[in-house]
């Protein structure tokens, strides 16, 4: 059902604490370390086990340092040192899980909703200078809450865009219900988006900016080309095109998992957020143990700590994927890399960067781990009228770090304003 709607604003609500997921990955994950470490230098007879060639020269400075260190001693250090990182680990997790929670800005109004889908108007905000400024829909990942772009009044991407004068429109992705664990890319693309794009060109009096995060961006990059009567600019952010630039290790992973992946989904309907955090995890499998082991030792009562709570929160509250788009997203993209090879269709249509003519911005953080800087480059060389913009920062930090307001907020809203100026 689509409908207009004057549903009076919740209040703030803490989110849940559901992680760090797969919480038995993880566990898994610092205990076969400890337990393969053990096993390699019981094997190796006292000596150091085998090593990979890029860790030789480290491996004989190492030598070097344990020539006059008892086997026993060194077994015994390495015992010591794996406990105490396992110790520090489930420390970690519980200090997160037990953390307070401040509660997030109170949402905006409801401007339309259809099935799990909501349009929330932050030109109502309190920080909004112009409430009828130039409309930017936002469209965030499927797969993730869009709430990590308002996380706080201090720290909110929307929040900064509607005080500079500007009127963000953010899409509000649920997990799918019903007939909706059947849609694809095409009925999000072509249905949900293009009937919010109705709305806020309703608002707008005419066409509006599009700005698409990770996935969204390929979402806006698509509904760019399908309606360019109604799309003034497109913004891409972290948004990758070239699915095999620096990625083979998480093609390896998925092709891997991809028969488990199908046997579910064709049980379920769905792909499982727990799912989904695996496959991630599987590009580095240390970096969450790691960091749960720093924030062990964080005082609580700093901003690290509390913005390290506010992300892990963001990052465990997942949107399970619908079958059909799960398998576009994981299968076609990232295994077949059917965007570049021009065979990633929508609605009838290939969808291809040189087709859409507007002004482009296309942000690129330099550190991502996920989306490699080099297939957002892709996306932008592709793109006849844009402007790349890159950004000292990580998939995350682009929008979350203490910087993202001088690198990204006050660049971006310069630059949608210019772009909603009309020329003479």
């Amino acid at each position: 059902m689509t409908h207009q709607t004057t549903d009076p604003v919740p209040p703030p609500r803490p989110p849940a604490v559901p992680g760090p997921r797969p919480l038995a990955l993880h566990m898994a994950v610092q205990t076969s370390t400890w337990l393969s470490s053990l096993a390699a230098l019981t094997a190796s007879n006292g000596g150091l086990p085998p090593l990979s060639p890029e860790l030789a020269a480290r491996a004989r400075d190492l030598e070097k340092a344990l020539q006059n260190v008892p086997p026993e001693a060194f077994y015994k250090a390495v015992t010591k040192e794996a406990r105490q990182r396992l110790d520090q680990f489930t420390r970690g997790v519980r200090k997160y899980r037990t953390a307070p929670r401040t509660a997030r800005p109170a949402e905006p109004p409801v401007l339309w909703r259809e099935g799990s889908t909501r349009l929330l108007d932050y030109g109502a905000v309190p920080e909004a200078t112009n409430p009828e400024g130039p409309v930017v829909l936002v469209i965030p990942s499927l797969v993730n809450r869009f709430w990590i772009l308002d996380l706080d009044h201090d720290q909110s991407l929307l929040r900064s865009l509607a005080a500079r004068g500007l009127r963000p429109l953010v899409i509000d992705w649920d997990a799918p219900e019903g007939a909706e664990t059947a849609f694809t890319l095409t009925d999000y693309i072509t249905g949900r988006l293009a009937r919010a794009l109705d709305v806020a060109v309703a608002l707008n009096g005419g066409p509006v900016a599009l700005a698409g995060y990770c996935m969204g961006g390929l979402l806006a990059l698509a509904l760019a080309q399908l309606r360019p009567k109604h799309i003034g600019a497109l913004v891409t952010l972290a948004t990758p095109w070239d699915f095999h630039v620096a990625q083979g290790d998480l093609v390896r992973v998925l092709a891997g998992m991809m028969p488990r992946l199908e046997d579910t989904m064709a049980k379920t309907g769905v792909l499982p957020v727990d799912m989904m955090q695996a496959m991630f995890a599987g590009l580095d499998p240390y970096m969450t143990p790691a960091k749960f082991r720093r924030f062990a030792e964080m005082p609580p009562d700093t901003q690290a700590a509390r913005r390290f709570v506010q992300l892990e929160d963001w990052l465990n509250d997942g949107i399970v994927l619908a079958g059909p788009v799960a398998l576009e997203c994981f299968r076609d993209w990232h295994l077949r890399n059917t965007p570049p090879r021009g065979e990633w269709i929508v609605g009838g249509d290939v969808i291809r960067p040189d087709r859409v003519s507007c002004p482009a911005l296309v942000v690129v953080p330099e550190k991502d781990h996920l989306v490699p800087p080099g297939s957002s480059h892709a996306l932008a060389s592709g793109l006849p009228d844009a402007r790349v913009l890159p950004i000292n920062a990580g998939h995350i930090g682009l929008v979350t770090g203490s910087s993202a307001h001088e690198m990204l907020f006050t660049p971006l809203s310069d630059w949608l304003l210019s772009a909603s100026t009309p020329t003479s």
